[in-house]
C-alpha cells in the first residue's frame, strides 16, 4: 500500500482545481498547470482536497497511485509559490553571470560555458559564486539545476566544482610521499 497515495492533497488558499476525465487543471495566482493521469488511478476533487485512489491491485496501479498524488501536490504548491534550488560555485577563478537568457559559466575549462535557460525557469546570480534556480515546475527546476551542476561536479580532493547549497562532499586524503 502506498503511504503517500493515501494522503489527500490539500489545495492552498487561492488555488483551484478542475477535473475533466483524467486531466486535471490546477490554477493559482502564480501559475496554471495541467496533468493527465493514467487510467490506473481515479482522481476525485471534493472539499478543497484532491484524493487519488488506484483502480485495481496491479503493481502499475500502485506505482501510479503514489506518483500521481506527488505530482498533484507539487503542482498545487507550485501554483502558489515557486520552487527554488541554490547552487554554490567553489574554485579559484570559477564564476557565473547572467546575460539576458544565457548563463555564462567560467569553470576552468578552455572555453566559457553558455547555458541557455529554458522557458519557465529563472536563474539569477546574486554573487559570482552563487546561483539561484527558480520556477513553478519542481521537476524542471531540479533538472535545470542538475544540468548546471553537471558542467563541473564537485571533486573529492579539493572540493572544487558546482554543488547544491548545503551539500556535503566527502573530502579524500591526497597522495603522501
Amino acid at each position: 500500500m502506498s503511504r503517500i497515495g493515501k494522503q489527500p492533497v490539500a489545495l492552498p488558499d487561492g488555488v483551484t482545481a478542475t477535473l475533466s476525465g483524467q486531466t486535471i487543471e490546477i490554477k493559482g495566482p502564480k501559475a496554471t498547470k495541467t496533468f493527465t493521469a493514467t487510467d490506473d488511478v481515479t482522481i476525485v476533487i471534493e472539499d478543497g482536497q484532491i484524493t487519488v485512489t488506484p483502480r485495481g491491485k496491479s503493481k502499475r496501479a500502485r506505482q501510479q497511485w503514489g506518483m500521481t498524488r506527488t505530482v498533484l501536490a507539487n503542482m498545487a504548491h507550485g501554483a502558489k509559490e515557486p520552487f527554488k534550488k541554490e547552487l554554490e560555485i567553489n574554485g579559484v577563478g570559477y564564476r557565473a553571470q547572467m546575460q539576458g537568457n544565457t548563463l555564462k559559466l567560467n569553470l576552468g575549462l578552455s572555453h566559457d560555458v553558455d547555458f541557455e535557460v529554458p522557458e519557465g525557469v529563472t536563474v539569477t546570480a546574486p554573487k559570482p559564486t552563487a546561483l539561484v534556480v527558480e520556477g513553478h515546475d519542481k521537476q524542471l527546476v531540479g533538472q535545470v539545476a542538475a544540468n548546471i551542476r553537471d558542467w563541473r561536479r564537485p571533486e573529492p580532493y579539493k572540493g572544487k566544482g558546482i554543488r547544491y547549497k548545503g551539500e556535503y562532499i566527502f573530502q579524500k586524503e591526497g597522495k603522501k610521499k
